[in-house]
């Protein structure tokens, strides 16, 4: 191979990392010399800047980000002083290359010059592609100088020496992979020229076959060797015992080239020197060779489960499904590993038996078999074939023609194939018969999408009363129950019940309660779910191991997905969120979150929202290794929440004084809401929180009281999580989700306190109140407002204070005190004036007209038509839809509700999606009341159940109340009287502690009647 130098050759990978000292540039690098030739090995003693170059050498010629190789050096925990540390390591590095310029800084990270013919492991791979041409073309003495100028180069395990994960191990075992294959190109070339090196191959062979059992090549090439230098029973032996060992441990035969190479041996009984068959030769026929015996008629299924349970339905459809029909039938049993595809597969395939007359074939295809590979199409197709008494000679070599003799086999049949743990739909395919009366089962834990014509049976967790009855079963603890801990604590998963089962059938002093509570220490679940050679464990790090072992970019996103998903508990997660703590973009991330529910690792629970199983939650915290993410999660929500903020509240002082920082808002806050898209609408903004509620809550119940995180940790958690809720409060106020206001709304309050931030406990203050305003307890409402409106004065913060003082006249209004109520509004009405805010003016005439419906409505409806101007004139939504509630309220005041109707109509119709839950509850409630006083009560029993329905999501019990008081009269005007009953008990439960007076007296009085009929 010309133009390769010794002297070029700089650096290696391909063993531990190392520079070369380079003294010369004479002689060729292609003549399998030594790689180092006239290069001495410079000393790298630090293991840092051994790992540094290693890092850079892997994106040769490409920038290397600085995140990227603090994770290299420090395993994704980098320390506080990881930059100042990598600028030395830099430095040193440096200091050990020949031209300190190779290593330039390049925004975002590092450089490292690399020319042609100066890593180890491209003139490897330049040998390699050469040789690969060789050997296809047969130019045998070209394959041995290029597989031996490789080979000359490998020091030992690639990156030996560095952490685990540097480089993957897909980069190392393709290596590894590459290093096996040239060897055995070079003996097939050594062994094709018969060259002066044929005695000492057997050494060399023998070594390999030793240490590649189930690796044919060097068993095919030994039995050669040792059969060409006269030692032909040797030969026998070698294929004898490989024969042995594959049917035993993958059950197929050897492959076609090793049957050729017996065939050889077999028939050329003389010398070394006898003439023989070239080595290209297909064989033939051989009447020498002892002739198979003919199988009987295949009845290979593996016995059926012991104890099986539950899966009713699945048994009645799969047996309907598996009918024999006009075209073969298909069945893809698939679910998470340890769900029970194989026993269920064995169950109904055994139930079928009669069925198919002519035989039952197994193969275990090993896709997710713990330490296996998984078969190859063509090393089923020969198995299947040998098993339907194919003779190995005649096994076609082409995949293709091997899969037409089986359907050709398979064609007249009433044959059942149960195809076991298959890892895609491309290893299936060729194994299908075409035969009408043959039917498949495969089980995977893929659903197959891609295979056609197949029915699906995705399986689930037993039920509780199910997992109960196998662990029972297996056991014999008959007291075992449904509510029994280790149902749930198992998953409900059948493999992990059998392993807690055999645990308490082998040990009877270890008592359930025992067992739970070992299973219940999180940490420990996972070891406690290994028995004999059952393992959750290994069953789900198969499929782990696979993707991150793969070559493909979506697969290893993956395997970090999951990674990311036990550095970060949270019920639920969407690609957003994961895209921004593994550090790629949404796209690759909806691919990867893609390929974990194809391997079913995760569960796609709605669309675009995933979750794992409990015990695969607890893989993934494994293989976080105690890493957490939530530092960079509550910032991204923080973030993601501002947004949202913008798109919900319209512009204007509501919108900017919620997004004013306070005192503890972390300085990085504004950076991280300029890296994100805005959203095009409020609808989408509503969509988000909906989906992302639910996480924030856990984060801020978990992470509010933090008191085991170091201090400074603990403080900038706190400073977000005051972020976060301030941020995020519109949405949940505006959505009524009242339980998660109760939940933030405390938390905010405790955080700004222990922080010392004013402005952050004015805020949760005013939040909380809020929420009491919406639950119906107005008294506790106005003393926590005027509790932040004392802060807000102490701080100057007219516009707060414009705003506590417009809630107080409003509490102050349904608590009836209309003189303060009167007082608190004009002041706050006087703020508005001065700040020049027409939105608070707006408000703040619509809460004078729900004072003056007590005393004149018709004043009250010209306040709310002013309402009503100004938000028109501002585009105001939620002022226009309030206005309009608000005028039908007054007209119902007025005994007007024909003319209340409209008004409703068009409230509901411009609140469309912009989220108001009080507005609308309060505007449902209104058009119910009046619907009912028009006698229309088959549309107002619709709304009120729409609205009940709506309120009971959100676990509201106040408007809940409301809405069945009016429910009972619409009840009671329909002769339901009884139901009526029912309904306004309820309505009084729910209202009981509220200041709800005329709606408790009335419903008091109501039930009151009842007692005297």
């Amino acid at each position: 191979m010309g133009g390769v130098r010794r002297g070029q050759l700089r650096f290696g990978l391909l063993g531990p990392p190392v520079l070369y000292d380079v003294h010369g540039e004479a002689g060729d690098f292609g003549d399998g010399t030594d790689a180092s030739g006239d290069a001495d090995v410079k000393a790298i003693g630090s293991p840092k800047v051994r790992t540094l170059l290693a890092a850079l050498l892997l994106e040769a010629g490409r920038v290397v980000s600085v995140e990227s190789l603090k994770d290299a050096l420090w395993g994704g925990a980098p320390p506080a002083s990881a930059q100042a540390s990598l600028h030395n390591h830099v430095a040193r590095l440096r200091r050990l290359l020949d031209d300190p310029e190779r290593l330039r800084a390049v925004p975002p990270g590092y450089l490292l010059r690399v020319e042609q013919g100066e890593l180890d492991v491209h003139v490897f791979e330049r040998h390699l592609a050469t040789a690969r041409g060789a050997y296809a073309a047969r130019n045998w003495e070209r394959v041995v100088r290029e597989c031996t100028s490789a080979l000359a180069l490998w020091r030992g395990t690639p990156l030996n020496g560095l952490p685990a994960e540097l480089g993957g191990y897909a980069f190392v075992q393709r290596l590894k992979e590459a290093r096996l294959l040239l060897l055995e190109w070079r003996y097939d070339a050594e062994l094709a020229v018969d060259g002066a090196r044929l005695d000492g191959l057997v050494p060399e062979l023998s070594a390999l076959a030793a240490e590649y059992p189930l690796r044919e090549a060097y068993h095919r090439q030994l039995m050669l060797a040792l059969h060409r230098t006269g030692r032909q029973a040797e030969a026998l032996a070698v294929h004898r015992d490989l024969r042995a060992r594959l049917v035993e441990e993958l059950g197929v035969e050897p492959g076609p080239a090793m049957q050729e190479a017996h065939v050889e041996v077999l028939a050329t009984t003389g010398g070394p020197g006898a003439p023989r068959e070239d080595d290209t030769a297909s064989g033939g026929t051989d009447d020498s060779a002892p002739a198979l015996p003919q199988p009987p008629r295949p009845a290979q299924l593996p016995p059926p489960p012991a104890h099986f349970t539950g899966r009713t339905p699945a048994l009645d459809d799969l047996r309907s499904v598996l009918e024999p029909g006009r075209t073969p039938a298909i069945a893809v049993i698939s679910g998470m590993a340890g769900v029970g595809k194989s026993a269920l597969a064995l169950q109904v395939a055994h139930s079928l038996r009669e069925r198919f007359p002519d035989g039952q074939l197994y193969i275990n295809l090993h896709g997710a078999t713990p330490g296996m590979t998984p078969l190859t199409s063509a090393q089923a197709l020969i198995a299947l074939l040998r098993d339907l008494g194919t003779e190995p000679r005649r096994i076609p070599e082409h995949p293709d023609a091997a899969a037409a003799l089986l359907r050709s086999l398979l064609a007249p049949t009433r044959t059942l194939l149960l195809l076991d743990d298959a890892a895609h739909a491309a290893q299936v395919r060729p194994l299908l018969p075409a035969g009408a009366g043959c039917a498949v089962i495969v089980t995977s834990r893929s659903p197959l999408t891609a295979l056609d014509g197949a029915r699906r049976f995705p399986l689930t967790p037993l039920s509780g009363e199910e997992s109960a009855e196998l662990l029972r079963a297996v056991s014999g603890r008959d007291a075992l129950d449904a509510a029994h801990p280790l149902v749930e604590l198992t998953g409900r998963l059948p493999l992990a019940l059998r392993i807690v089962a055999a645990r308490l059938a082998a040990r009877r002093a270890l008592t359930p309660e025992v067992l739970a509570g070992q299973l219940a220490a999180t940490e420990g679940r996972l070891h406690h779910l290994e028995y004999d050679d059952l393992s959750v464990r290994r069953s789900l790090a198969v499929a782990h191991d696979a993707l991150a072992a793969s070559e493909r970019e979506a697969d290893r996103d993956a395997a970090r997905v999951l990674r990311g998903i036990g550095a970060l508990d949270l019920p639920a997660y969407g690609a957003p969120l994961l895209a921004h703590l593994v550090g790629t973009d949404e796209r690759r991330t909806e691919a990867a979150l893609d390929r974990l529910v194809d391997v079913a690792l995760l569960e796609e629970t709605a669309y675009g929202r995933y979750a794992p199983h409990d015990l695969v939650r607890d893989f993934a915290r494994e293989l976080a290794a105690g890493a957490s993410d939530v530092d960079a999660a509550l910032p991204w929500y923080a973030a993601v929440a501002e947004r949202a903020l913008t798109a919900i509240v319209e512009p204007g002082l509501d919108q900017d004084d919620r997004r004013r920082p306070t005192a503890a808002q972390p300085p990085d806050h504004a950076a991280h809401v300029a890296a994100l898209p805005t959203f095009e609408s409020a609808g989408q903004a509503f969509a988000w929180g909906d989906t992302e509620l639910v996480n924030i809550v856990t984060l801020v119940e978990r992470y509010a009281e933090d008191a085991g995180a170091d201090a400074d940790v603990q403080a900038l958690r706190a400073a977000r999580i005051s972020t976060l809720i301030r941020l995020v409060f519109p949405y949940v106020l505006r959505s009524g989700r009242v339980a998660e206001m109760e939940v933030l709304g405390g938390a905010a309050l405790r955080v700004a306190r222990r922080l010392g931030d004013e402005s952050a406990e004015a805020y949760a203050l005013g939040d909380l109140a809020a929420l009491h305003f919406l639950t119906g307890r107005q008294s506790e409402a106005l003393a926590l407002n005027d509790r932040a409106l004392t802060i807000w004065r102490r701080l100057d913060r007219v516009s707060w204070m414009r705003r506590c003082l417009n809630n107080r006249g409003l509490l102050l209004e349904g608590l009836g005190r209309y003189e303060e109520s009167g007082r608190a509004l004009r002041q706050s009405l006087e703020y508005s004036r001065q700040l020049n805010d027409p939105h608070g003016e707006a408000v703040t005439h619509s809460h004078l007209g729900n004072l003056y419906e007590h005393t004149d409505p018709r004043a009250a409806i010209e306040q709310h038509r002013l309402s009503l101007a100004i938000g028109d004139e501002i585009g105001a939504v939620i002022v226009q839809h309030s206005a309009h509630c608000n005028i039908g309220y007054a007209h119902l005041t007025l005994g007007e509700p024909a003319a209340a109707v409209p008004h409703f109509e068009e409230s509901l119709r411009i609140l469309g999606g912009h989220g108001d839950w009080h507005g609308e509850s309060q505007t449902r409630l209104g058009l119910v009341r009046a619907l009912r006083l028009l006698g229309r009560t088959e549309r107002a029993g619709a709304e009120c159940a729409e609205l009940l329905r709506r309120a009971d999501a959100r676990a509201d019990r106040y408007t809940g109340g409301l809405a069945r008081h009016q429910h009972g009269l619409l009840l009671r005007e329909c002769g339901s009287t009884e139901q009526a009953y029912e309904q306004w008990r309820a309505a009084l439960d729910a209202l009981d502690g509220t200041d709800e007076k005329a709606v408790v007296t009335e419903l008091r009085e109501l039930l009151a009647e009842a007692g005297t009929r």
